[in-house]
């Protein structure tokens, strides 16, 4: 990777993790698909001048905009509301290991032993912090929140298999079709949109332009770009970043929240779990047997 990649790189994590901070904050404020809505609706607004529209795709696009924006952020956002953000990141990093059990299912991938090890591990840290104490009377945020990782896994299988379409245009008419659906689901079971939007202030809404402009075009945009020209073996690495990014994020927005041991340790034997995914094994032994 050179630089310019390197950076795009670093703005990933680093506009991801903040932005899942931020959301929490503006959760405060607005009811969680609402606050969706108005994200994709401004990421929408602007990507669409930069893009044709997928003829032949729409339907797929329609079902992923269901299932991996209106469904999963509704549950990964709902479970953030009721437990600390740093707790939150930590939990939604199990979205990677279940990815790769879904991809040896459904894709029929090879798994491997390495990988096999890291999700159990990954599982193991999840049981630590749902034994924390501070997640007594929590634990429906924390089914929340694993749920919407599975979805998050669902989508992106569907999405592997749109190899025609540009990241850009996923990105964008995604964006176009779950403003939609998220409105419809604020409507049917949230309440006080209204007064939530009159009674916003300018921080609010610099928390909304944040999520839309900031972490939805500019970090995923950083991030399929990527994509296309770098392995995902040398780029997914660099996701490990999004939780320390969020957790200091919490820590000062949110200084009454404490990182206990429990945490730490969990969080650990997680992330480690998370690498061993992440990271293509077999590549880097055969790079270093070539040196």
């Amino acid at each position: 990777m050179n630089s310019k990649q390197i950076l795009l790189a670093l703005i990933v994590p680093i506009t991801w993790g903040l932005g899942f901070t931020l959301a929490k904050i503006g959760m405060e404020q607005f009811p969680a698909l609402l606050i969706m809505t108005i994200r994709f609706g401004i990421a929408a607004l602007i990507l669409v001048w930069f893009t044709r529209p997928p003829w032949g795709y729409m339907r797929e696009i329609f079902i992923v905009a269901l299932i991996g924006s209106t469904i999963q952020y509704g549950l990964t956002y709902n479970g953030l509301k009721g437990i600390d953000a740093s707790t939150a990141v930590i939990l939604v990093q199990l979205e990677g290991p279940i990815l790769a059990v879904m991809g040896a299912f459904i894709l029929r991938e090879k798994l491997g032993i390495t990988r096999a090890l890291g999700m159990a591990l990954a599982f193991i840290g999840v049981l630590i912090i749902v034994g924390e104490p501070r997640l007594n009377g929590h634990i429906d945020s924390v089914i929340l929140l694993i749920s919407g990782s599975a979805v998050w896994a669902v989508a992106q299988i569907m999405i592997s298999r749109l190899k025609n379409l540009s990241g850009i245009t996923i990105l964008a008419w995604v964006a176009i079709m779950a403003t939609p659906q998220m409105f419809i689901g604020s409507l049917l079971i949230e309440e006080g949109q209204w007064l939530a939007i009159t009674t916003a202030s300018y921080i609010d809404w610099s928390i909304i332009l944040y999520l839309a402009l900031i972490m939805t075009v500019l970090g995923y945009s950083a991030w399929y770009q990527l994509l296309s020209s770098v392995d995902v073996s040398k780029v997914s690495p660099f996701l490990m970043l999004l939780p320390i990014t969020s957790i200091i994020a919490a820590l000062i927005f949110y200084p009454d929240e404490k990182f206990t041991i429990e945490m730490a340790i969990g969080g650990f034997l997680i992330m480690t779990g998370v690498a061993s995914t992440l990271i293509n094994w077999s590549w880097t032994k055969e790079e270093n047997n070539s040196k």
